[in-house]
């Protein structure tokens, strides 16, 4: 398995495939390469990078002090050296997003453009709040197929969603053991993710208006509670050139196969494609 070593020793995995445009996709706060499987098969040719955030999936876990955005921009980076990439369109799901964001006012010439889906410079609490609930927790399903029974009521928000995805999502984001369902994370991010929202929040728009001159693609899931309508509506009002799509029966966050999803991306593509 492909792994990389960070400035600090920590062994990151990632997966690199196919050849064109480098797009390097950031998953969710819990989440692994995995988040992108349903969209892979959908991709124009382009070079699929993908990685596990350190304490994620195949990554080491290297303690809660280590799990920040800043931390994990830094390792995206270091994972484009590694690879001798001079730079590369960034598609960002909810966390990855804000690492992109980063990224853009760290190391704007690494980045070809940034493609977000469902986050913005605004997060609402009420979408932070139930975060809050589920993470650095195993779950009281025992198997995946308890947990994919449960996931529809623990999603409000989505709708038309075929019992074959909800076991997909079951299978990517919890091992099944003797002992019941276990995340694929170290449970210490608990610890990191709410210290990182305590006190008021910081004002993320300077990191948005940073992205200027670069091509940037929004995704919204119409039923999101993380990114609200008014904010997704400023974005759009700062960046009128911005490609935007916001997916009908979907909350936070969308899976990135649907229709509307894949047209914005493909959109994308064409724009940071030389």
């Amino acid at each position: 398995m492909p792994h990389f070593t960070a400035a600090d020793g920590a062994r990151l995995f990632y997966t690199d495939d196919g050849t064109g445009t480098p797009l390097l996709c950031l998953p969710g706060l819990t989440r692994t390469t995995g988040d992108f499987d349903y969209l892979a098969p959908h991709l124009p040719p382009c070079r699929l990078i993908r990685m596990d955030y350190r304490g994620r999936g195949q990554s080491d876990f290297t303690g809660a002090a280590t799990y920040t955005v800043p931390q994990e921009a830094k390792d995206a980076i270091a994972l484009l050296d590694h690879l001798g990439v001079d730079s590369a369109a960034v598609l960002g799901t909810s966390r990855g997003g804000l690492i992109g964001l980063l990224m853009a006012a760290m190391a704007k010439p690494r980045l070809l453009g940034l493609c977000l889906n469902d986050v913005g410079p605004v997060i609402e609490r009420k979408g932070l709040e139930r975060i809050f609930d589920y993470v650095g927790r195993n779950p009281r399903a025992r198997t995946h197929a308890e947990m994919a029974a449960a996931l529809p009521a623990g999603h409000p928000g989505f709708a038309n969603v075929p019992a074959s995805r909800w076991l997909e999502e079951a299978r990517l984001h919890w091992r099944e053991t003797p002992e019941g369902l276990r995340i694929t994370y170290d449970p210490a991010l608990r610890e990191a993710f709410l210290a990182a929202f305590e006190g008021p929040s910081p004002d993320l728009w300077p990191l948005f208006d940073a992205l200027a001159g670069l091509p940037v693609a929004l995704i919204r899931g119409a039923n999101s509670d993380l990114l609200a309508p008014e904010a997704a509506a400023e974005m759009r009002r700062r960046r009128p050139d911005m490609i935007f799509a916001e997916v009908p029966d979907r909350a936070h966050i969308p899976f990135l196969d649907e229709p509307e999803a894949l047209t914005a991306i493909r959109a994308f593509l064409t724009k940071v494609t030389p």
